[in-house]
């Protein structure tokens, strides 16, 4: 999906929701685990409730990974499912892989080859030869992290080097890898203050934006600092979603959680 694909959806579906397919089987409903396969059949589920009102998909494959071979398949099963029924909604592999080049050239193949994901998620630490290999494919993206909402990112990521802080130097450093128009940009919600100066360095990129909900971040503080002309916000939200409810009818609410933001989504692009 190319990034204008992306916007043209948002736009159609007057949303920039992400929801985040973080399954735990210690979560979903019961009823489920006596399925052949509890993972997808609750992914199918919820994906089939919220398709029209979301424009993006996002499985973190540590869910999956962990439940081996079988947590794999249902990945898979996943992926192929949202690209055959619709294949307009944008695909995230929440993997942030990212180790030397040779290394990532399999990270990329594996995700947005064999499993055909529109991105994944990496990590810059080891730098532009870590990354520019999943930038190396036509209409696919690296989404970098830059700064993250968890606790931790004050070890790192805000501290200061010749006056400047880690994460704006490692933003103006990527724009300048190969195939950087293919990059997007992974910002906490829960940094609200901190989009003015992001969006004075890479004005155009997309940001995924997880936080909003469960972890405390405010949607209308990240739009307000965070939104630019193509809207070029993915607004993430998981638990707040997914595990609306535990019951037979957990598909059912997890479209109210769903469509209650894209309401607001709605307004806030209206008033734009």
């Amino acid at each position: 999906m190319t990034t204008q694909q992306l916007i043209e959806q948002i736009h159609k579906k007057k949303s920039f929701l992400c929801i985040g397919l973080d399954v735990d089987l210690n979560k979903i409903p019961k009823q489920l685990l006596e399925t052949e396969d509890p993972i997808f059949e609750f992914n199918k589920a919820i994906i089939d409730a919220t398709h029209d009102l979301c424009v993006s998909y996002k499985p973190n494959t540590a869910f999956y990974e962990a439940y081996g071979l079988k947590g794999w398949q249902s990945l898979e099963k996943t992926i192929n499912y949202i690209n055959e029924k619709y294949p307009e909604i944008f695909t995230i592999a929440d993997a942030k892989r990212g180790d030397i080049g040779n290394t990532s050239t399999m990270y990329a193949k594996a995700f947005l080859e064999d499993l055909n994901f529109d991105s994944v998620t990496v990590a810059p630490y080891m730098g532009k030869d870590s990354v520019e290999p999943f930038l190396a494919f036509e209409n696919k993206h690296a989404i970098m992290l830059a700064l993250t909402s968890n606790e931790g990112a004050f070890d790192f990521q805000t501290l200061e080097t010749d006056g400047k802080e880690l994460y704006k130097q490692v933003l103006e450093t990527s724009k300048h890898w190969k195939n950087a128009h293919n990059l997007m940009y992974v910002v906490g919600a829960t940094k609200a203050e901190y989009f003015t100066e992001i969006r004075k360095i890479v004005p155009n990129s997309f940001l995924l934006v997880p936080g909003v909900g469960a972890q405390g971040g405010n949607l209308y503080d990240v739009c307000s600092y965070g939104m630019n002309d193509d809207i070029g916000l993915l607004i993430n939200s998981s638990r707040g979603i997914i595990y609306a409810s535990n019951g037979v009818d957990f598909a059912e609410k997890a479209r109210v959680e769903a469509l209650k933001l894209q309401q607001e989504m709605e307004e806030i692009i209206k008033a734009r």
